[in-house]
């Protein structure tokens, strides 16, 4: 047996991903309502500014080259569509196109959501050097006197929007579906992180941002599981399967 394989029999049923939902919302607002945003923030910061804003690593490796590796393996995946490999060749074609489309609909609603935002960044606040306000991001429409555009984060969901695989494959390769969910969720954990070091996003932005990726993909999947039927999921993917095996023993022979 592969180590991206097992039996379904112990993975998240349908009530349980409900739980997990409603129990990370329920903590998301304690959170909230607790105001350590602006405690965290005071960590790295002083009244002229976060000492790290401008820190290669953080700029150049996890801002701006973790955005570009995103994109990388974004394009990565929509050639699997095609052309499939590593543990995707076990998913059909259906579940590669809904691989791609709801990691790209969840990165779409973060960044709608932030370019809405009058949420200003830490660093833009007026305790940090900046001219803002600190406002709760719940005070929807109230300016706080920055440029706003700050939540959620938006660079952050270059990791946790891939947490779609996780959906994708938990059915039939439960085992590979939790490790593609750690990597997603270390990745944004870690890109959101770097920002918060930065100045440029609170803990909540970063954390709001992993719960609105896995919710747009929860219900991405649970849509394309209504409204599929079981049976013809099924044989499309044993046919592929079919294919990919004789495929595999062509070219075995061909050596």
């Amino acid at each position: 047996m592969s180590l991206f394989t097992r039996s379904c029999a112990h993975c998240p049923s349908p009530a349980r991903l409900l739980v997990w939902t409603v129990v990370s919302l329920f903590c998301l607002l304690a959170w909230d309502a607790s105001g350590q945003d602006i405690q965290v923030a005071r960590l790295f910061a002083s009244a002229s500014g976060f000492a790290l804003r401008d820190h290669w690593f953080l700029v150049r490796v996890l801002h701006e080259g973790a955005r570009n590796t995103a994109w990388l393996v974004m394009l990565a995946l929509a050639v699997a569509i095609w052309w499939p490999f590593g543990v995707l060749r076990q998913m059909d074609r259906g579940q590669r196109v809904q691989l791609v489309a709801s990691t790209l609909l969840a990165v779409l609603l973060i960044n709608v959501l932030k370019y809405a935002s009058t949420t200003s960044c830490p660093w833009d606040l007026a305790e940090f050097g900046g001219v803002a306000q600190h406002i709760s991001h719940w005070a929807l429409g109230m300016a706080d006197g920055g440029v706003g555009h700050c939540f959620p984060a938006g660079h952050a969901s270059a990791g946790f929007a891939f947490v779609s695989g996780f959906f994708v494959l938990r059915q039939h390769q439960p085992r590979a579906a939790r490790w593609w969910l750690v990597a997603a969720l270390a990745a944004g954990l870690v890109l959101g992180g770097a920002q918060q070091l930065r100045g440029a996003h609170f803990v909540s932005h970063t954390l709001w941002t992993g719960w609105l990726c896995w919710t747009i993909n929860w219900l991405c999947d649970a849509g394309v599981r209504r409204f599929t039927p079981t049976s013809t999921v099924i044989s499309l993917g044993k046919i592929e399967t079919k294919l990919q095996k004789e495929n595999y023993e062509c070219e075995r022979s061909n050596h």
